[in-house]
């Protein structure tokens, strides 16, 4: 499929807004062509089939995914170059993933990928309501071989909407540029909006009335399971009542999962991507219930990916969605499976954790450290960043917290700010790391 910029987006064409019957019949022929594709291009994916003995021509449906082997993060560490199914010569941008969870890996964009990507955004951003008249400010990265700001601005200008690209952190020239160029939307991690926030009271900005009427959120969550707004969200919701909209991607899948204006969950583009939610057995579980999020890739040239354990935790909702879009949608993440702790009988993720410390005001930075207790049991020690001592006992006050949240609390290590932005920008990361996993792997 082509994903040039004529590609139509009104309802009569798009296949969001086609019945399921169709959108899975669509589905399908995609899937196909895309294995086709593989078994002819890509050498990681030829030896695959004929390790494991099975051809394109084996896979006709979607269902027929569940007989295959999976592709792992390790894969593409240790096979990267073998993913590539073009010539280097047509490889016109080079990306990397953030590295996570392990050493970064290379992706080869092919001119026709950058257009998939812009077609991907487009679709996304007109599903969060932005249109050709918006003005979106990118609090996002275009350098460090970073996917998603070069995503975003590729998608808007095909789109035709104003772009501007002041990069991320910086809140004086946020709060400059939002007032010199009006900007109606503001594409960020949501928990700057709330830096944002503080900046502007402290400097008397009327942000309530700026031109900022929508806040679209990368990186981290903004609802529950339930599609309710969690800790963090309500808090940007109470200080300042704009529409906010969360979205879910990664550099692997090349896709974005956005919320429309009903916030019940991130749209899947059928001709982008393949979902299938898997428990532990590694068998797809029902509709509704939350397990790992393995994705096909569709109508890339560069490097797809078959059957790819992204290792994210989300259920798939299959309802149609009040917007009129009858193509699925994942829940909110709940974490990552990799990520999952077991503190004190209770299990849980990382962005639980994050999310009381996210709406902690007198919290400046964070990392949240897990590692083997002496007992054979996960132990998670907070180290948190605080500028000032506030009037109570901090380490007190954070238990409190987290207990009335999680039932739980870990251990609690104050620090100066500094010394915790060192360890969350460690060698140059273009991300805060905030989850260190100490465990000892089985």
């Amino acid at each position: 499929m082509k994903f040039d910029r004529n590609t139509p987006f009104d309802q009569a064409d798009d296949i969001e807004f086609a019945s399921p019957e169709e959108i899975a019949g669509f589905q399908n022929r995609q899937l196909r062509s895309a294995m086709k594709y593989l078994e002819s291009n890509s050498p990681f994916y030829q030896r695959m089939m004929k390790a494991h003995g099975f051809t394109a021509a084996d896979v006709n449906s979607v269902e027929d995914l569940q007989r295959l082997p999976f592709t792992e993060k390790a894969d593409l560490q240790l096979y990267n170059s073998d993913f590539l199914c073009v010539e280097p010569r047509k490889v016109v941008d080079y990306i990397t993933t953030s590295g996570t969870l392990g050493d970064p890996v290379t992706f080869g964009c092919t001119d026709a990928d950058l257009d998939r990507l812009a077609y991907n955004e487009h679709k996304s951003f007109a599903c969060a309501g932005v249109t050709e008249s918006s003005t979106v400010q990118l609090m996002t990265t275009l350098d460090k071989r970073f996917m998603a700001g070069m995503a975003y601005f590729l998608g808007l200008r095909r789109m035709g909407a104003g772009v501007v690209r002041v990069g991320n952190g910086m809140p004086q020239l946020q709060w400059d540029t939002i007032g010199r160029l009006q900007p109606d939307t503001l594409m960020c991690v949501p928990s700057f909006i709330l830096r944002l926030v503080e900046y502007a009271e402290a400097h008397g900005i009327d942000y309530r009335n700026s031109s900022v009427k929508r806040i679209i959120g990368i990186g981290e969550g903004l609802r529950e399971a339930d599609f309710s707004l969690n800790l963090l969200g309500r808090r940007i919701a109470e200080k300042w009542p704009v529409e906010l909209y969360a979205t879910y991607s990664s550099t692997e899948m090349g896709a974005t999962f956005s919320e429309c204006s009903h916030g019940c969950g991130g749209h899947v583009h059928p001709e982008l991507i393949i979902v299938e939610i898997i428990g532990d057995d590694d068998r797809p579980v029902p509709d509704g219930t939350p397990g790992e999020v393995v994705v096909t890739t569709l109508g890339v040239e560069g490097m797809p990916l078959l059957r790819f354990r992204t290792g994210d935790i989300a259920a798939k909702i299959t309802a149609p969605c009040a917007c009129g879009r009858n193509s699925y949608r994942l829940t909110p993440l709940i974490g990552r499976k990799n990520n999952m702790i077991k503190l004190k009988g209770t299990t849980l993720y990382p962005p639980a954790i994050n999310d009381v410390l996210d709406n902690t005001p007198y919290v400046v930075n964070y990392v949240v450290e897990v590692r083997d207790s002496a007992a054979g049991t996960d132990e998670v020690v907070v180290k948190v960043g605080v500028a000032s001592a506030p009037a109570i006992n901090v380490v007190k006050d954070l238990k409190d917290r987290f207990r009335s949240r999680i039932r739980v609390a870990p251990i609690v290590e104050i620090m100066d700010p500094d010394d915790v932005a060192a360890i969350n920008f460690a060698n140059n990361s273009r991300k805060p790391i905030k989850f260190i996993d100490l465990r000892k792997k089985p």
